[in-house]
This record gives structure tokens, C-alpha cells and sequence, in this order.
């Protein structure tokens, strides 16, 4: 006796020959073991597909944060789009414009707002008038302005370096955001994948016990493994979903870039051009130059005033000079020591708290950089071994479907063994996308961009 078996639209057919005197048994077994490899005498390569082959299906809770995929954007534009739209814009701009505004100060001729003043007086007998007229102008003191401008180029630098360093940690929140939304995406295709895997199994063994093969018992424990991958299958969707969300609340965008993989960046130490510390570098740098240019206000600022006087009489008036006469004047603080060095030592509190946080930084990059390149070897290795499990998995699921098609195991166990391999297939695929989101974070600890 002889049964054709065909899988959905190849072509390609198998018969297999059953004979009484082989399996001893009835013509109706026969006929359902039959039927029962319709589905699950597959051939290896159908189980080698990627997770693509499970397509996206309709959301089983109504909660759903769809992402499209745009093939125009790459990572880079992402970041800088992302980076338009980030809180910290507003901040740097602010940086941006006091840098501009302590550069135009230094550009000044003088060190302060001028004032200019009128004073008249006259006598009580109405004949004698006085007016004295005066131009008070701050001076810079020597080297003041030099150290102004200094600052003003030191707050331009700092402001640069803030840039660099917050499209640095941009890049890391998307990075990040885009590998856990495409290894979620991977374990959603692993549990659908298994989900598809135990209907069918639970659909055979249905068929099997109506027709009198197997026991109510093993109907039941099909069901309860079945309800099991449903309820795992619901909570794949949902941390595909936070991922997306994440993405979305990042980004400010429903738009993915469709590739944004990275090559490894040959760096095996952490620079001092780091964005991160050249960002605290800068600042540090600022605050000096903030020091130094207290230092050069030093008691006060030097004024100089210019003034004309008139003494004219009504009438006549032997008291009145009846003249104009010019003076001018220069006036220089001095003994202010005491009052300026609270503002400095203020300032140096501050320096002394970022030189702090720049070594700190310093031993946390370091730190980083030694926990992703130990990741991405071993991640590396892990690659490895599960591509030779597939391997394994996919030669054994080879093995299982010829003992199965002449009898030596039952239904339940060629389709454990097919669950396995799909599993050990998958695991492969995700550890490919973790080994490559090892590498984008490999380059974000040495403070690359993409």
C-alpha cells in the first residue's frame, strides 16, 4: 500500500511504501499516519527560512505601535533628525549665544557702561551760576581685555565640545533604541514561528485521536503546550511594542532606517578626543579662563572722566571768574583683594568638582570600553556555537523525519524535535543580531559616530 505526500505548491512528491508485514498494522492507521505527514515531513530547507517567512500577523491586543520602514534614512540622518528634536537643543543654542554674547563684550573699547553727568548750581543772590559737565568711562585693566576675549574663545570651544557630546549620547539612545526593536522583532518571529509549529501539531494530534490512535490525554497536553506558546507569543508582541515605543519617544519618528549595521571601529583605548571628555575638557578650560579674568578685574575697574566747568555771572559779579575750564580725572581702586577672592575661590570650587568628574568620567569610559569589546568577543564565540547547533539540530530534524516516516517515533516526537530546530535556527539569528549590536555599541563606548 502506497500514499502520495505533497506540500502546498511543489512540486516535487515522495511516496512512501508501508507494507502490513513492515508496521503490523491496520489499513486505517496507515492512512492516518499518512495524512499526518502532509504536513511535517517537510524537507530541511523549509525550516532554514529567516523570520521573515512569518509574516507579521494581525495584533493580538488592540494596543499597537506600527514603525515604518523608510529606505531612504540611514543612521546618521536618524541621529540628526533625532538630534533636531532633542530636549538638550534649546540648552546648547543658549550656550551658543553666550559664548557670542562674551565675545562681543571683549570686542569693547571699554570695560563697562559709560555714564555721563550734569550738575548746575547757582548762588542764593541770583547773580552767580555754576555748571559742571562729565563723562565717566571704565577702563580695562591691564590685560583684562586679553583674558575677556580668552574667555570668549574657551566658551565658544565649550560650547562646540557640548555638541559633540550630546550628538554622541543621541547616538547611543538610537543605537540602542534600533537593536533591542530588531531583536525583539526576532524573538516576536521565534514565538510566532512556534505558535504556527504547535497548531499544526495540536491539529494532527486532534485528527489522530478522532481517529482512535491516541488517547484524550494527549489531546489535552497538546492544547495546555499550544495555550503556553499563545500566552508567550503575547508577550513577545507586547516587549516588541515598548521597543517600538521607545523608538518612536526617542526619535520623534515612526520611521526606521531599513539598514544601519556598523563596521567596527579599529580603536583598542579610549582617546582623550572622546566627546565626552573633551566636553568636560572644555568646560574645565572655561572655568580657568573665568579665573583668570576675575583676576585681571582684580580691586575694581579703573575710571577716567572727562568733565568742562562754567562759572558765569548775571550781570556783574566780583565773585564769578566769568570762565569755562576743562578737567579730567583718573580713579584707581586699589586694597579690593578681599572682595575679589571669594568670586575666584568660587569659581575654582567649581573647576575642581569637573576636574573630578573628568577623571571619573575618565575610569567609567575605560570601564565601558572593556565590558563591550569583552562582549563582542564572547558574543563572537557564542555565534559560533550556535551556528553549529543549527547545524546539529537540522541534521538531526533530517534523521527524525526518515525514523518517523517508517514508524520508529510517533507524531509528538518528530514535532518536538522540528520545534528544537526551528529554535536553534532562530537562536542563530539572534545572536547575529546581538553580536552586531555589540559592535554599534563597541564603537558608541570609544565615542565614535556613525
Amino acid at each position: 500500500m502506497a500514499c502520495v505526500i505533497q506540500r502546498g505548491a511543489v512540486a516535487a512528491s515522495s511516496i512512501i511504501v508501508m507494507t502490513a508485514l513492515n508496521f503490523q498494522r491496520s489499513d486505517r492507521l496507515l492512512v492516518s499516519l499518512c495524512a499526518s505527514l502532509l504536513s511535517f515531513a517537510a524537507p530541511a530547507e523549509d525550516i532554514e527560512q529567516p523570520p521573515e517567512v512569518y509574516p507579521e500577523v494581525k495584533p493580538i491586543v488592540a494596543h499597537h505601535d506600527p514603525i515604518e520602514v523608510d529606505p531612504a534614512l540611514n543612521l546618521a540622518k536618524v541621529i540628526e533628525l533625532t538630534l533636531e528634536k532633542f530636549p538638550d537643543s534649546a540648552w546648547l543654542s543658549a550656550q551658543e549665544a553666550e559664548a557670542a554674547a562674551i565675545l562681543e563684550r571683549s570686542k569693547s573699547w571699554t570695560s563697562g557702561a559709560s555714564r555721563a553727568g550734569l550738575r548746575f548750581q547757582e548762588a542764593t543772590s541770583g547773580t552767580l551760576h555754576y555748571v559742571d559737565a562729565a563723562v565717566q568711562v571704565p577702563l580695562w585693566n591691564f590685560g583684562q581685555r586679553d583674558a575677556e576675549r580668552s574667555l570668549a574663545e574657551r566658551a565658544q570651544a565649550s560650547a562646540a565640545s557640548q555638541a559633540q557630546a550630546t550628538r554622541l549620547r543621541v547616538a547611543g539612545l538610537v543605537r540602542s533604541a534600533l537593536w533591542d526593536m530588531d531583536l525583539q522583532k526576532v524573538r516576536y518571529d521565534q514565538a510566532q514561528a512556534e505558535v504556527s509549529n504547535y497548531e499544526q501539531l495540536f491539529a494532527k494530534i486532534q485528527r489522530r485521536v478522532e481517529l482512535g490512535d491516541l488517547p484524550r490525554a494527549d489531546e489535552l497536553l497538546a492544547q495546555t503546550e499550544l495555550l503556553q506558546k499563545r500566552a508567550a507569543f503575547t508577550l513577545a508582541e507586547a516587549e516588541l511594542m515598548h521597543a517600538r515605543k521607545r523608538y518612536a519617544s526617542i526619535t520623534q519618528t515612526t520611521k526606521a532606517p531599513a539598514e544601519f549595521k556598523e563596521k567596527l571601529i579599529d580603536l583598542d583605548e579610549i582617546q582623550k578626543t572622546h566627546p565626552a571628555l573633551a566636553a568636560l575638557h572644555g568646560q574645565i578650560e572655561r572655568k580657568r579662563a573665568e579665573i583668570e579674568s576675575l583676576k585681571r578685574v582684580g580691586s575694581g575697574q579703573t575710571d577716567l572722566t572727562v568733565g568742562v566747568n562754567s562759572d558765569r555771572p548775571s550781570g556783574y559779579d566780583p565773585r564769578s571768574n566769568n570762565t569755562e575750564s576743562f578737567n579730567i580725572a583718573v580713579t584707581v581702586p586699589f586694597g579690593g583683594n578681599a572682595h575679589i577672592q571669594p568670586h575666584i575661590a568660587a569659581v575654582q570650587v567649581e573647576t575642581a568638582k569637573l576636574q573630578a568628574e573628568y577623571q571619573q568620567l575618565y575610569r567609567d569610559l575605560e570601564l565601558a570600553h572593556h565590558e563591550a569589546e569583552h562582549n563582542l568577543e564572547v558574543n563572537k564565540e557564542e555565534l559560533k556555537i550556535a551556528e553549529e547547533m543549527k547545524k546539529v539540530a537540522e541534521e538531526h530534524m533530517q534523521m527524525m523525519e526518515l525514523s518517523f516516516s517508517v514508524g520508529e517515533i510517533n507524531l509528538m516526537d518528530l514535532l518536538r524535535v522540528k520545534a528544537r530546530t526551528l529554535q536553534a535556527i532562530l537562536n542563530a539569528k539572534e545572536r547575529s543580531v546581538i553580536l552586531q549590536r555589540d559592535i554599534a555599541f563597541y564603537n558608541q563606548a570609544v565615542g565614535v559616530m556613525p
